[in-house]
């Protein structure tokens, strides 16, 4: 079969076109990758972001640089990445509140969570828990419910619209507990007063309310996960303690702006399975009292479904609490 002058002189000149895209992507990442925490350093987005970033960086061979860009409950950092370019250089510490709590509490959102970013991958969690003050009597779930229908209980939560008021709302509904709700600006703000008992309870991280437990100044009746904690394998879940169901948390994950190539967004997947496979990370994950996400979660699929399955329990909490945008 003979080839005509045309189609030869075609395909030559195609030819460095094709070699040009392909060093491209094998030339991914050349220069360092920019990670957004929507969120002031020290707090669990920010820890989490470092540790993922510092194994990230290991396995792509450049360093991923954190920017903190807090405000507006991690709204403005999330922003600035679904608006930033899609070439695998700027990607999102993801978390509750930019992608599955403030769509139902801020009427002017500036991106869409689940149309403007492609999820690279689930880190890991830490499970939502109640603790209660020591003179409390409940030490099970069923105990406190029961307690609280004699005498209303007053418990905290970092706050009006944060995760763990949602989580705070179902549970609620789920029992029928008769629970005063007081809000807070943080997990971190209302330590003092579970500690002082000038509240009764509180619904928070497991990471916030471990170091309470451990050194009895507290005490942690039930963890909203699947299975117990291997921090404190004592405690049981809500779901063993009745509540069917019931997981909750505050959690930690990757994305990059939506229109990212499906190969960059697989090279880091690959980058953040890799660096949370084993190794001091996840022990440090561990001692912070969280959970690592499950091989599926931690695939972009299976990060698109932890998502959207959280945007709905997240919007169904709000109807129970009356939230409506502001």
């Amino acid at each position: 079969m003979s080839i005509s002058r045309r189609t030869l002189l075609f395909a030559l000149g195609a030819a460095p076109t094709a070699l040009f895209v392909r060093a491209a992507f094998a030339a991914y990442p050349d220069h360092p990758i920019r990670m957004v925490v929507p969120f002031a350093a020290g707090g669990n987005a920010d820890i989490v972001g470092r540790i993922v970033a510092e194994r990230m960086a290991a396995a792509l061979g450049q360093p991923v640089v954190v920017d903190n860009r807090a405000g507006a409950g991690g709204s403005i950092g999330a922003e600035a990445v679904a608006r930033a370019e899609a070439d695998g250089y700027t990607l999102l510490v993801g978390s509750n509140g930019p992608l599955t709590v403030n769509p139902f509490v801020q009427a002017k959102l500036g991106y869409d969570p689940l149309k403007d970013f492609a999820p690279i991958a689930l880190t890991s969690y830490v499970p939502h828990v109640i603790i209660v003050h020591p003179a409390v009597e409940a030490k099970t779930i069923a105990e406190l419910v029961a307690l609280s229908k004699r005498s209303p209980i007053t418990i905290g939560t970092s706050g009006v619209g944060s995760a763990t008021h949602l989580t705070l709302e179902r549970f609620i509904a789920q029992t029928g507990a008769k629970l005063t709700h007081i809000p807070y600006k943080s997990g971190g703000a209302l330590l003092p007063d579970v500690i002082a008992g000038n509240i009764q309870a509180a619904m928070t991280e497991f990471s916030t309310a471990w170091p309470l437990h451990r050194s009895g100044q507290g005490r942690v009746i039930a963890i909203a996960a699947a299975q117990r904690s291997q921090l404190a394998p004592d405690l049981p879940t809500m779901i063993e303690s009745g509540v069917s169901d019931f997981t909750a948390q505050s959690y930690v994950g990757i994305l990059a702006p939506a229109a990212t190539a499906g190969a960059v967004v697989e090279q880091l997947q690959k980058a953040v399975a890799s660096g949370l496979s084993a190794g001091p990370a996840v022990e440090k994950l561990h001692t912070l009292g969280a959970e690592i996400a499950t091989p599926e979660q931690m695939t972009a699929a299976g990060f698109t479904a932890f998502i959207r399955a959280d945007f709905e329990r997240s919007r169904e909490a709000a109807k129970l609490a009356g939230l409506t945008p502001q």
